[in-house]
């Protein structure tokens, strides 16, 4: 079976309100894209990952007017996919939802969200995550209250051989200090939004034990947005969103290889599954954002990883209409687990 990752920038825009695709010569939101170039990209990543589930983060909007389900079962049938079926979880209003693309001959899956429904106070312990976390960030004894902008999608998945898993797939993301007047305020807005992620981070690992301590399989995937060495505030709260999700010394971790050779790696190579061009120093600036996180007993089930990454991958550099589509597609590059269930 394989299960994916992808984050795809700016996938709404490829979509009118009735959830068509706009196989047009408009610009996407890439830039110096076109809708039909993003489009057709997309049609080549898909159909070269040939996955069984793809989770899609920056999913087509889901609001009164347009909704995510529709646009996706349209892209799939435009391309001739096995993902015809949707799942989404909690709607969001960042226009980035997270959505899960799966062939229903090989698995079903279900919107099956844990936690109970915090009210305004909050709740320390991992309440649903559509309510809100309450937790003391800093040393100032007072406690903070902490909500997702892009909730998780938290989902029970089953084999058609029977097999079942829990999935929570996650966008992480600590926002830009928009707003701030002057270098002073944009750094405290930057600390501000890193704690808050970091938060985020423990509220997920909190329901990540829940499931560990159950004894139940699972994956967690999607873009954390963060990783070692990658924030320059990283030395100041001493660790990253990764490090909390996965699980650090003395706790049942979750395993992720390209994760781990990071971690492990301060210096030197690591591996990388998004490119960004940064327009004021007129370079490419890489980075190990997107994950498949799996407990330690899928280890047991031959898994194997792989960043679908134009350059990195000699499969993806081989072939250079594939080449060209993942770099035309997004700016981040899928991520793939193989493995027997």
């Amino acid at each position: 079976m394989r299960i994916a990752t992808y984050n795809i920038e700016w996938f709404n825009s490829l979509f009118d309100d009735d959830g068509q695709l706009l196989m047009d010569e408009g610009w996407s939101g890439r830039h110096n894209v076109t809708r039909a170039q993003q489009t057709e990209a997309l049609g080549i990543v898909f159909a070269a990952l040939d996955a069984d589930a793809i989770l899609i983060i920056e999913a087509p909007d889901e609001n009164r007017k347009r909704h995510t389900r529709p646009a996706l079962e349209s892209f799939s049938r435009a391309f001739n996919l096995r993902t015809t079926e949707t799942l989404i979880g909690f709607s969001n209003d960042t226009q980035q939802e997270i959505a899960l693309m799966y062939d229903p001959f090989v698995l079903s899956a279900r919107h099956d969200p844990q936690g109970e429904v915090s009210g305004k106070k909050g709740d320390r312990a991992a309440p649903r995550f559509d309510s809100t976390f309450r937790i003391d960030l800093d040393i100032d004894a007072k406690e903070d209250l902490v909500q997702f902008s892009k909730p998780p999608l938290e989902a029970a998945v089953e084999t058609a051989s029977g097999a079942s898993f829990r999935l929570i797939g996650a966008h992480l993301k600590s926002k830009a200090p928009h707003g701030a007047r002057n270098d002073d305020e944009a750094m405290k807005l930057s600390i501000q939004n890193r704690r808050k992620q970091l938060a985020q981070a423990i509220w997920m690992r909190k329901r990540i034990e829940e499931h560990l301590d159950a004894g139940e399989s699972l994956m967690v995937l999607g873009d954390l947005n963060d990783g070692p060495g990658l924030d320059q505030y990283e030395d100041l709260f001493g660790r990253s969103s990764v490090e909390i999700v996965m699980g650090e010394k003395g706790q049942n971790c979750l395993f992720d290889p390209h994760a781990r050779q990071g971690l492990q790696r301060r210096l030197g190579a690591v591996p990388t599954s998004a490119r960004f061009y940064l327009s004021h120093q007129k370079r490419y600036l890489q980075a190990l954002l997107d994950y498949v996180m799996i407990s330690q007993d899928l280890r047991a089930k031959a898994p194997s990883w792989r960043i679908w990454h134009p350059f990195d991958d000699p499969g993806c550099w081989r072939l250079p209409e594939l080449r060209d589509a993942l770099l035309t597609a997004s700016d981040h590059f899928p991520v793939t687990l193989d493995l027997d269930l």
